[in-house]
């Protein structure tokens, strides 16, 4: 069995991770940690999350339960998340992020972090929405330059982050396609007397509202029609369910960044 450490484990989402850790034939849940001060600290994480005592002591901060585990799933805050990674990084064990949020130095420091353990780092650990990244990239290239891609997000209203990490790396595929960067056509927001739409920018548009776990709708938009490719979340287990798959696969696997297309067997479509 493969042991696992869940951070933010009395969080939300720390609780669906648990539930489909538990769920899983190869995985253990054998740890768990929540920042200093938090209220859950000491609690039986069984207790907590599946209202039965499993002896998953909560503990204060990553160091406190690092021998416990061969993997750490961590969805929590891009700052926390890089010191959690230097915690790995310095006792060799595998980490699953699904954290969003994070910067381009903070990717570049996971990258060099990764050379003293294996890492499994997503904006989206969904199967479904990793298909859609797929999907994007290959309508991108097939309808090419004549159509006007726009991507619209919408996220519950404690999301902190935005665009979403998933809505940037739809714009990234739907980017490559095209054979353009993100970086230099995408365009966040939309405000006042903004003359026309360049035909190279790639749109993205963010909602927050109430309790919307995650929608996404990629429009490619030409003349007299358009193709959208929606992906709507009903709950966050799917999220969990792709983070487990991760942490069966990566424990094993040689130092380095992997995505959830290497875990999927993407890679290559």
């Amino acid at each position: 069995m493969i042991n696992v450490i869940i951070a933010g484990a009395a969080g939300r989402m720390g609780q669906r991770i648990a539930h489909m850790v538990q769920a899983h034939p190869q995985l253990n849940y054998a740890g768990a940690f929540e920042a200093e001060g938090s209220p859950n600290i000491g609690k039986d994480a069984g207790q907590l999350v599946f209202g039965e005592a499993n002896g998953v002591i909560i503990g204060e901060g990553l160091e406190s339960v690092i021998e416990q585990g061969d993997v750490i799933i961590d969805f929590t805050f891009h700052a926390a998340t890089m010191s959690f990674a230097r915690i790995a990084a310095k006792h060799n064990r595998a980490m699953v992020i699904g954290t969003t949020g994070l910067t381009d130095e903070n990717l570049a420091e996971l990258a060099e972090l990764a050379g003293n353990f294996p890492c499994v780092q997503a904006p989206n650990m969904s199967v479904c929405v990793n298909v859609l990244f797929k999907l994007v990239k290959k309508t991108a290239a097939l309808l090419g330059d004549d159509y006007d891609i726009e991507i619209i997000e919408a996220h519950h209203n404690k999301k902190k982050d935005a665009p979403s990490g998933t809505a940037l790396k739809l714009g990234e595929m739907a980017a490559e396609g095209v054979e353009r960067k993100l970086s230099e056509v995408g365009v966040f927001e939309r405000n006042g007397i903004i003359g026309e739409r360049k035909p190279e920018e790639i749109g993205i548009s963010t909602i927050r509202a109430a309790d919307i776990v995650g929608e996404h709708t990629v429009y490619f938009a030409g003349p007299g029609e358009r193709i959208e490719l929606t992906h709507r979340a009903h709950s966050r287990d799917h999220f969990a369910k792709g983070a487990a798959r991760a942490a069966a696969w990566v424990v094993g696997k040689e130092n380095g960044m992997y995505n959830m297309f290497d875990v999927l067997g993407l890679q290559d479509l």
